[in-house]
Parts: structure tokens; C-alpha cells; sequence
């Protein structure tokens, strides 16, 4: 049995960022800490990240009384439990230790369901099956090169190849500018090639600004994002289940996420947006039932 007043640790890991939080096992957080990437396939200091935030996260707290760790993963074909093993030792951790994908710990953010659809649109886009804790289908997820269509890369790339064919005297042709730090086409060009994703993917918010605003470039962009996602979520099939919503684009009150929700209620699709993915981690890792706890 799991104690009332024992400890549970979640982390989400991902490309960008490791974010992990205690919290009692009720899900009243007590300490949060974050770290580097956490992506073990892009990272391979990903197990380093992640004692980092949990070390931060448990800060002034009896380690003694976690009982259970859960990490939720982005590039969890890359992940080796082992690697993580030394990092929770040097914690002071003897508890058990659970990993997922984290389509699986966003899907769990959204639903007490144990089947359904979550569609991730942050700085990638993927929408995944989730059924008992396992991802069974997947579409797009590809990477910007190839694919994450809707998602915060893409939506600053469009904005970029947008401006590049055809540079209107607008505020956000300008801020858009300002963000690459240039002042004509051809900067503007050499700037996009040779930027990152991430570069792109900071891009997202001066589109959404901007549509915001009324720039009707913008919020075509906007509009192009939310079916593109559409059309993602499309390619799994009918839902099995509730659909979850999750990533900053669809999480945050965005005009992508306003875009998507209205398509989805002329379709009377019924769905919700997920809340945290660490905490969610720690709840799928969680031992049951709960008794009172005694300290010893």
C-alpha cells in the first residue's frame, strides 16, 4: 500500500527541457526544479537533466518518503533505465521507477481514461493512440524536416517563406524581421537557412500575436496550423476514446488552439486540453491503494 503522506516525483522530459515536480500522492505540488534537454535520443546527457530537476524539485524535502518516480519521455526508444539508475542512487532514492512515452503522460494529463487520442502540437506535432499506458498508433511526429505539420516550427517557417515571396509593409512582415535580425529579402533568406528549429519554433508566438491583432497573413497562418492538425488527427481514424489536447500551442489560450477547438465542435468531437505531463508521470507511476503513513 501506498501512504497518504509519502512523496511522488513526476518528470517530463523532452528536446527543449527537463521539468520534474514532487507532490503528495493527492497531487498537491510541493517543489518543482528544471533542467536541460531530457530527449535521450537527441541527449545523451538526457540522464544528467533529469537528476538535475528532480534534485531541485526535492529540495528541503524527506527523500525517504517518495515512493514512486515517473518520467515521461520524448524519445523513449532511446532510453536505457540503467542510465538512470546511478542518478536516482546519488538522489537517495529506493523507490520504483516507471518510464512512458510522453504522448502517454500528456494523454494521462487530460483524461482518467485508459484509451483514447492525445494530438501534441508544441514545438513538433505528433497525435498518438494511447491504450493501458502504451502508444499502439501514431501519425505524423516526423520532424520539422519532413513533417510535424501545424506545430510551432512550422507555423514560423510558414511565416518566414511567407514574408521571403512576397515582403508586405506590414507590423508583422516587421516583427518578424526584427526577430531575425534583418532588414531586406536576401538577409532574411540567408537568415533562414541557416537558423535552427527552435529559432523557427520562437517564431510561433509573433504569428499568433499578430492574428491576434487582425494581420490577416497571420492569421491564415493560424488558420492552415489548425488544419493541418486537423488533418493529423484524421489520419488515425475515428477517436476510441477521449480526444486530449496537449503542447503549448493547444494548451495555452492561443488562436491555433481557438481554431482547432471550433473544428472540432462542428465535427462534435468532445474533447480536453491536458494539464501538467510531470504530475501526470508521477500518478501513472504511483503504487496502489493508499494507506495513512507512519513515519518510522
Amino acid at each position: 500500500m501506498t501512504c497518504v503522506n509519502a512523496l511522488m516525483v513526476g518528470v517530463d522530459a523532452g528536446g527543449t527541457g527537463t521539468r520534474a515536480v514532487v507532490a503528495t500522492v493527492d497531487g498537491v505540488v510541493l517543489g518543482r526544479g528544471q533542467a536541460g534537454p531530457g530527449n535521450p535520443l537527441r541527449h545523451p546527457c538526457a540522464p544528467v537533466a533529469f537528476e538535475q530537476a528532480v534534485g531541485a524539485a526535492l529540495a528541503g524535502h524527506d527523500v525517504s518518503r517518495v515512493v514512486a518516480v515517473g518520467l515521461g519521455v520524448a524519445g523513449i526508444t532511446g532510453l536505457r533505465l540503467g542510465d538512470y539508475s546511478g542518478s536516482l542512487a546519488r538522489l537517495g532514492l529506493a523507490c520504483s521507477f516507471s518510464a512512458y512515452a510522453d504522448a502517454v503522460t500528456a494523454f494521462a494529463a487530460g483524461t482518467a481514461s485508459d484509451q483514447g487520442i492525445v494530438l501534441i502540437a508544441g514545438t513538433g506535432a505528433i497525435a498518438a493512440r494511447v491504450r493501458d499506458r502504451q502508444v499502439t498508433a501514431t501519425a505524423d511526429g516526423l520532424g520539422w524536416l519532413l513533417g510535424d505539420r501545424g506545430s510551432g516550427v512550422w507555423l514560423g517557417l510558414a511565416a518566414v517563406r511567407s514574408i521571403a515571396v512576397h515582403w508586405p509593409d506590414t507590423p508583422f512582415a516587421a516583427a518578424v524581421a526584427s526577430h531575425a535580425g534583418v532588414e531586406t529579402v536576401d538577409e532574411l533568406l540567408a537568415w533562414g537557412n541557416r537558423t535552427t528549429p527552435d529559432q523557427y519554433a520562437a517564431l510561433a508566438p509573433v504569428v499568433c500575436s499578430h492574428a491576434l491583432a487582425g494581420d490577416p497573413l497571420a492569421q491564415s497562418l493560424v488558420d492552415s496550423a489548425a488544419t493541418e492538425l486537423l488533418r493529423t488527427l484524421d489520419d488515425l481514424g475515428p477517436p476510441d476514446g477521449p480526444v486530449v489536447l496537449a503542447g503549448g500551442l493547444l494548451t495555452a489560450r492561443t488562436p491555433v488552439s481557438a481554431a482547432l477547438t471550433r473544428a472540432l465542435a462542428r465535427r462534435s468531437v468532445s474533447h480536453s486540453v491536458a494539464g501538467d505531463p510531470a504530475l501526470a508521470a508521477a500518478r501513472l507511476a504511483l503504487p496502489t491503494p493508499v494507506e495513512p503513513w507512519r513515519s518510522p
